[in-house]
C-alpha cells in the first residue's frame, strides 16, 4: 500500500508547525499530562500522524510500552473517506486490558478517527485518555490534552514534503 501525501502548497491560510515548535509543543503537552496526575502505562499512537508525537511523549513521560493503531481517513487536503477505517496489523488487545492508556494523534480534526480508536480501546476495560497537538473547533471527540486549537489546514514538519524517490 502506497501512502498518500497531501500537497497543501496552494493553501494560503495554513498553520505551519516547524521541527523547533514541535519540540516545544510536545514538551508543553507532556507537562500538561504530568500535571494532571495521569500516569499512562501504555502509549498508543494513531498511525501515521500520531507516531512522531507518540515517540516523543514516551520519552518525555517515561512510558516504555508503546504501540500503534493504523487508521486511514484522509485522502487529500480537506478530503476524507466516508468513515475512518482500521487497517492491519491490529493491536494486541489482550495485553491492554485494565491498563492506563494514552492515545496520541497529531490532530483531532473531525475527531472521527480519535473517537473510533477511543471506543475500540475502552471496550477492552482500559482507562483511556487522549492527547493531540491540535484540535479543530468542530471535532466530535474532544481530547483530554491538547496543545493548540486552530481552524486551518495544518502542515506538519514530517509531511510537509512528498516522499523521497530514487534519483
Amino acid at each position: 500500500m502506497t501512502a498518500y501525501h497531501a500537497d497543501s502548497s496552494d493553501v494560503v491560510d495554513k498553520e505551519v508547525l516547524t521541527w523547533s515548535r514541535f519540540g516545544t509543543a510536545q514538551e508543553e503537552l507532556a507537562q500538561q499530562i504530568a500535571d494532571s496526575g495521569f500516569h499512562p502505562e501504555v502509549l498508543i499512537s494513531i498511525a501515521r500522524g500520531g507516531m512522531l508525537l507518540g515517540g516523543a511523549l514516551t520519552y518525555s513521560l517515561g512510558v516504555k510500552l508503546t504501540d500503534a493503531v493504523n487508521v486511514e481517513f484522509y485522502t487529500d487536503v480537506n478530503q476524507t473517506l466516508p468513515d475512518p477505517v482500521l487497517l492491519a496489523p491490529m493491536l494486541d488487545t489482550a495485553s491492554i486490558k485494565g491498563k492506563r492508556i494514552l492515545v496520541v494523534d497529531d490532530v483531532a480534526d473531525s475527531g472521527r478517527t480519535l473517537a473510533l480508536v477511543l471506543q475500540l480501546l475502552s471496550g477492552y476495560g482500559a482507562e483511556v485518555r487522549s492527547a493531540v497537538l491540535y484540535t479543530k473547533p468542530g471535532t466530535v471527540a474532544h481530547p483530554d490534552y491538547q496543545w493548540k486549537t486552530v481552524d486551518r489546514w495544518i502542515v506538519f514538519p514530517w509531511s510537509a514534503k512528498p516522499p523521497v524517490t530514487a534519483h
